[in-house]
């Protein structure tokens, strides 16, 4: 199993195993030291009195603080990582230390006396966890291809999970994977499992941890501004801490550039951070923004330009579909599979990005929409008006809507009829995710988008494309202070003025450069997928089409459907009503995975 997962940690492995309960257990790791990197911290660790054995992929960053509780306890340190931390805290605290945890984990916690393990993953599923149950064994990984290594069997494709990708271009909605029998431990949960029944797979996940639509503390707008910004700064402090190299992903934009302006602010002195920057070598340059906000904290910035040729492409996509265990969900996974590898070279092992800010900030335009729909329902017309108005007099987003990312919020009866692409396994699987607003209100949307809709596909990818260059992703806008924070606030403090993410770049302008606080164009990293599917790999893609499907033959889809479907989208215009990107990328690299995964696949 750990040979299978060299990527996640190139910098030791370690095995512990024993007799429990009649039973024989054995937890593996492999790490990549970010914390105190001397072997005495490598894992699995073992408790001083040999009871507990600890496995745990991620950071605690507020380790520090726990430890000198600990300390105040009693408890001595032999280490000087978070691993240590995290062990005596659960060996002293149980589940209820996963409470005072702020970081990203997936842990398994064994105790020989007790005969149970403890499972537990971070609040937002930043650190990945499947397990798989064959009536023998309890297989748990970070990777899915680890299980499959080690079960050397193949597994049937879920087919409802291939039907949500196809039709609505939607990853990681629930726990279940691609592969049937392999699931996802939930996010925000803990379980407590009998190793004496382990290979049933009969424990049952229990959650510590929700994301909160109501409860807002009652507090004037100055008020929050001041805490808007203090905790997203300490949620910056604690994600630098790190025995080696930090940098932080510079996009141009307000999120990736606060977290810039957040490093500064705490200490303008340190120089050791890096600003590293994708640029695209076609289409928007992002560098008059991002050289902008290097020049305000007066720092250098290293720029990456993802070049490659067109004929790369679909490697590419299988390459980055093996580390991400599914299909990919567009060409920016391998845009970021590639500045991994860059950031790699550059010798950048942490990095810090903005992923989560639009989840809890509603910095989508979808939720703009959203807004204005909930407000007609119930009745108050007067601020529908206003708050469209002031998005149409300042030109912000109502400029970006475009009918391919808008289609899937809309009811069955106003979506153009599509060329159905199912194959026979997929026929009757009523795959459909709704998406919609469903009679609740936009700061429970927001809810769905952190915990099945949207911040679930995007974790998994980040993590995924940068483990696979052994770099490791933090989150910012993931700390559950600052979404416990923002998420429950009106929406009137989010959507403002024509502005999206209103009280951030209120709370941020001060450490920011008017030019990005303010932006009204961002758009985020592009990539040249709009035009090479109807050019550079226009070929390609015919060739493609013209070879046997493997996943044809697994029933899940019709390749003459989508040689149908891809000519109606090579026949239309670029941002048409009825067929986008959407509509073909996920079928090619639904095709592409399955390729890569043949070999484990069945029908």
């Amino acid at each position: 199993m750990l040979s299978h997962e060299v990527h996640r940690g190139p910098d030791s492995a370690g095995v512990w195993s024993s007799d429990v309960c009649g039973r024989g257990v054995a937890v593996g790791l492999r790490r990549l030291r970010i914390l105190d990197l001397s072997e005495a911290a490598d894992q699995p660790m073992v408790s001083r009195d040999g009871r507990y054995a600890l496995v745990f992929n991620g950071e605690i960053y507020n380790y520090l603080e726990l430890r000198a509780r600990l300390e105040q306890e009693g408890v001595t340190f032999r280490t000087h990582g978070d691993t240590e931390v995290l062990l005596e805290s659960l060996t002293r605290w149980g589940s209820d230390a996963l409470n005072e945890l702020n970081g990203m984990w997936a842990l398994v916690l064994i105790d020989t006396v007790s005969g149970e393990a403890l499972l537990a993953r971070d609040r937002f599923g930043v650190k990945p966890l499947y397990y798989h149950s064959d009536g023998r064994s309890l297989w748990l990984a970070s990777e899915v291809k680890v299980i499959l290594a080690a079960t050397q069997r193949k597994f049937r494709v879920n087919a409802g999970v291939v039907k949500t990708y196809l039709h609505q271009a939607l990853l990681n909605t629930g726990q279940a994977t691609f592969f049937e029998g392999i699931r996802e431990f939930p996010a925000g949960h803990f379980a407590r499992v009998s190793l004496r029944d382990a290979a049933e797979g009969r424990f049952e996940p229990k959650r510590f941890w929700s994301t909160k639509a109501e409860g807002a503390p009652v507090r004037s707008e100055a008020e929050l501004i001041e805490s808007v910004r203090e905790t997203f700064i300490d949620a910056v402090r604690i994600r630098l801490r790190s025995d080696v190299p930090v940098g932080v992903l510079l996009s141009g934009g307000c999120d990736s550039s606060a977290i810039a302006a957040a490093v500064h602010h705490l200490d303008p002195s340190r120089t050791d951070i890096r600003l590293i920057s994708a640029v695209a070598e076609r289409g928007p340059d992002e560098s008059p923004f991002i050289d902008a906000m290097a020049a305000h904290i007066k720092r250098p910035v290293s720029k990456v330009v993802l070049n490659y040729a067109p004929q790369d492409a679909f490697g590419l996509i299988s390459d980055a579909a093996y580390y991400n265990d599914e299909p990919i969900g567009g060409f920016s996974s391998v845009a970021h599979y590639l500045l991994m590898k860059r950031a790699k070279e550059l010798g950048v092992t942490v990095l810090l990005s903005g992923q989560g800010a639009d989840e809890s900030l509603c910095g989508y335009k979808k939720y703009l929409g959203f807004q204005v729909k909930h407000l007609v329902r119930s009745g108050h017309y007067a601020q529908a008006a206003s708050l469209l108005a002031g998005f149409v007099t300042n030109g912000t987003v109502l400029s970006q809507f475009t009918f391919r990312h808008s289609k899937y919020y809309l009811p069955s009866w106003v979506r153009a009829a599509e060329i159905d692409i199912s194959g026979p396994a997929l026929r009757d699987v009523d795959g459909w995710v709704s998406v919609g607003l469903n009679g609740h209100d936009v700061r429970q949307r927001q809810v769905r988008d952190i915990e099945s809709l949207s911040v679930p596909a995007l974790v998994h990818y980040e993590d995924r494309m940068s483990m696979s260059s052994s770099r490791e992703i933090r989150l910012p806008f993931l700390d559950y202070r600052l979404v416990s924070l923002l998420v429950p606030l009106p929406i009137e403090y989010k959507l403002r003025d024509g502005w999206t993410k209103w009280i951030f770049r209120r709370a941020m302008a001060p450490l920011m450069p008017d030019t990005i606080t303010w932006r009204k164009d961002k758009q985020g990293f592009t990539t040249p997928q709009l035009t090479w599917l109807r050019s550079e790999l226009r070929d390609a893609t015919n060739q493609l089409l013209s070879e046997p499907w493997v996943s044809e033959d697994l029933g899940l889809i019709s390749r003459a459907a989508v040689r149908r479907r891809y000519d109606a989208y090579l026949g239309s215009r670029v941002g048409a009503l009825t067929i986008g990107v959407d509509d073909i990328f996920p079928s090619l690299a639904l095709e592409l995975w399955a390729r890569r995964f043949s070999s484990a696949l069945s029908q």
